[in-house]
């Protein structure tokens, strides 16, 4: 049974919420074990059983239940979520890290979603991993920050997940995990209520299974959310230049089977941009590492050896940065270099490789986010969608990037595209 079809099962109420749990706790209990997405909980489906029989008490009458009546949420560990305690992947003490119940989360629960748990994140959700494995894989990442929330939509532990994204830690573990991730435009998903990373490239992010149950997620986060109707197909463009040349032979390989077979529906064009790609990526880190160091400041003066080396790393190099304005003015001009490259080529979606290739062998990294990196920067609207799988049975997949605020559009030629790359 498909999303759709449980969704619908959930609001008419052909299928009952406490005997699905019932099936997903089986299933939990084989897979949770060797993907450990999520953080231990006891007693958790007894928790989730009642918050179901209460949430069928609210809304009795199937024609007026809410939208994402039924569907089962993981929580990334840096949300705060009312009844969970947040500890964001670090050693600090929790009680410092307390805070009022993420908007995002509340509008998702509002809307009829039952919170699973919280799951696993990497260090303040940069790259000090935590124990989950990929799906697919288990000796293999599932990518990072989102790790936990990536691996367990891809484990079908849960319907829908939450995760952040600074460089790449939505888009990069969406792929490694085989399921849709999307970044919308910054600021369209409310970041009130989870432990911010770098507010300037701070984006609430989502993990489904398809793009259709994504685009009735965005529906409910995104407040001025609007239907786009726009039958034409998009004109997709391809970055070429030294962005590109970061993935793998692998990665491009893939990308290129991809290309082949959206230029049968759709036009495609090519397009130089970003020759200045290194110091694209010197300007990122020096504004996340200054934001790292603000946002920290206080915890890191009170418990500096609680900290990982990589954490502390980053902070103090923010504490070194003297041309924090300078950077930001230089990605603003950024962001208009890549709106007029669009305008001027009539582009209305990029599309790259959301990785570099498949997910890295081993736990102790979470793979290189280069591919997500300039997109974060300039906060645009990107989705991945699973194209197929290589001889490894690592899933692979293709990123579409949209222009400022159109998020609508975006999902709606997703949806459309995920149909062509299914026929790979």
């Amino acid at each position: 049974m498909n999303q759709s079809e449980l969704t619908s099962g959930f609001r008419s109420g052909e299928l009952p919420i406490t005997n699905y749990i019932s099936q997903l706790q089986s299933l939990f209990d084989s897979r949770e074990p060797e993907v450990l997405a999520f953080i231990p909980e006891s007693n958790r489906f007894e928790r989730l059983q009642k918050d179901a029989e209460e949430l069928t008490k609210k809304f009795p009458d199937a024609n007026n239940r809410p939208p994402l009546f039924g569907m089962t949420l993981g929580v990334k560990d840096i949300f705060h979520v009312n009844g969970f305690v947040t500890q964001a992947g670090s050693k600090l003490p929790s009680q410092d890290l307390q805070g009022n119940e993420a908007t995002s989360v509340t509008k998702l629960k509002n809307a009829g979603a039952l919170i699973l748990g919280k799951t696993v994140t990497t260090e303040f959700a940069y790259f000090t991993p935590g124990p989950t494995c990929n799906p697919h894989n288990p000796s293999h990442t599932p990518g990072g920050s989102s790790s936990g929330s990536a691996a367990a939509v891809g484990a079908g532990l849960c319907d829908i997940a939450l995760g952040t994204q600074t460089i790449g830690s939505v888009i990069r573990p969406a792929a490694f995990c085989g399921v849709v991730g999307f970044k919308p435009t910054c600021e369209r998903v409310s970041r009130e209520g989870v432990i911010p990373l770098s507010p300037s490239f701070d984006h609430v992010g989502v993990f489904a299974g398809d793009v259709e149950t994504m685009r009735r997620v965005a529906s409910v986060e995104i407040s001025n959310w609007g239907m786009v109707i726009d039958k034409r197909k998009p004109i997709l463009g391809i970055p070429e230049g030294k962005y590109l040349q970061n993935a793998s032979y692998e990665g491009l390989k893939d990308f290129e089977v991809v290309i082949k077979l959206l230029s049968t529906n759709c036009e495609l064009r090519s397009v130089q941009v970003m020759d200045d790609f290194d110091e694209i990526k010197s300007r990122h880190d020096a504004i996340m590492s200054y934001d790292a160091s603000q946002v920290h400041k206080e915890w890191f003066a009170k418990h500096e050896s609680l900290y990982s080396s990589k954490f502390s790393d980053l902070i103090k190099r923010g504490q070194s940065i003297t041309n924090y304005q300078l950077h930001l003015k230089a990605r603003d001009t950024f962001r208009e270099q890549i709106t007029k490259a669009m305008n001027e080529n009539q582009i209305d979606l990029w599309i790259c490789p959301p990785a570099v290739g498949p997910a890295p062998k081993g736990l102790d990294s979470t793979g290189d986010p280069v591919m997500c990196l300039p997109w974060t920067q300039i906060g645009f609207p990107a989705i991945n969608i699973p194209t197929t799988k290589n001889e490894e049975g690592l899933p692979m997949g293709l990123q579409l990037v949209g222009k400022w605020n159109s998020d609508e559009s975006l999902l709606a030629w997703a949806e459309e595209i995920e149909k062509v790359v299914n026929k790979i």
